[in-house]
């Protein structure tokens, strides 16, 4: 474990060299993948690293447990509350769609998350850009597998450290690092809305996962749920397609 963390703290570090930039910077979401990164990050610079803590909506615990994780690794960070801006472009899309009657009520709730993810990567990349730093990416090998991120959002990131990582190995880096023990309980989530939960959202578990890209026979209602994942997402996975050059 040593071994391994050591080597993607010099990957980190390797990483900023190569841009020509300065340091690394994270949404602290208050979940274990964001707390394993700020670690990660911490240990790589120590005083070039920063965490962004940015409400949307969300629940405070999400707060609380993100404060906890700066605090334990004693990150510097920055507070950027989303509330109201996410509240007044989303309700200013929704009448503008409802006046050309083309608003869905069915598909509101995910286009409401969805925005929230792209703001906090708006957010991060105008932060960044001011300290000169690259943005971190907190996506593990599950999530990346089955596409569990959204476009341009979660995944609107300049390096992936965890993206090898499968959910059980980010728990046992998580232990390893010394993630404060309130994040390491809590039940996985994106955090896109109220209640929100990223097993309940996909149908399966990060165990079945996990299993299968250990190549382990896993029942088939979950087999046929990640295949299915997997394959609608592959479009995340590649840069936007262009026709060839005629």
């Amino acid at each position: 474990m040593e071994e391994k963390v050591q080597l993607t703290v010099e990957w980190l570090r390797q990483q900023v060299e190569n841009a020509g930039v300065n340091g690394l910077i994270v949404g602290v979401s208050g979940g274990i993948d964001s707390a394993v990164v700020a670690g990660l990050i911490k240990k790589a610079f120590p005083d070039q690293s920063l965490g962004v803590i940015m409400p949307c909506s969300s629940n405070s615990k999400d707060k609380e447990d993100a404060l906890r994780v700066v605090q334990s690794f004693e990150l510097d960070y920055i507070e950027v509350n989303l509330t109201e801006p996410h509240k007044i472009l989303l309700s200013s899309v929704d009448q503008k769609l409802k006046e050309k009657n083309a608003y869905r009520q069915e598909i509101s709730q995910l286009n409401d998350g969805n925005l929230r993810a792209r703001l906090r990567m708006s957010t991060l990349y105008a932060i960044a850009g001011h300290y000169r730093y690259l943005v971190v990416g907190t996506d593990n090998a599950a999530e990346v597998y089955t596409g569990y991120y959204t476009k341009y959002g979660d995944g609107g990131v300049d390096i992936l450290p965890l993206s090898h990582l499968k959910k059980s190995e980010v728990f046992e880096w998580g232990r390893y690092l010394g993630v404060p023990v309130e994040v390491l309980e809590r039940q996985p989530s994106a955090g896109l809305w109220e209640n929100q939960t990223d097993e309940s959202e996909m149908g399966t578990t990060y165990a079945m996962i996990d299993a299968f890209l250990d190549g382990e026979d896993i029942p088939e209602k979950d087999r046929a749920i990640i295949e299915r994942l997997h394959k609608i997402s592959e479009h995340k996975r590649h840069m936007p397609p262009s026709p060839p050059k005629f």
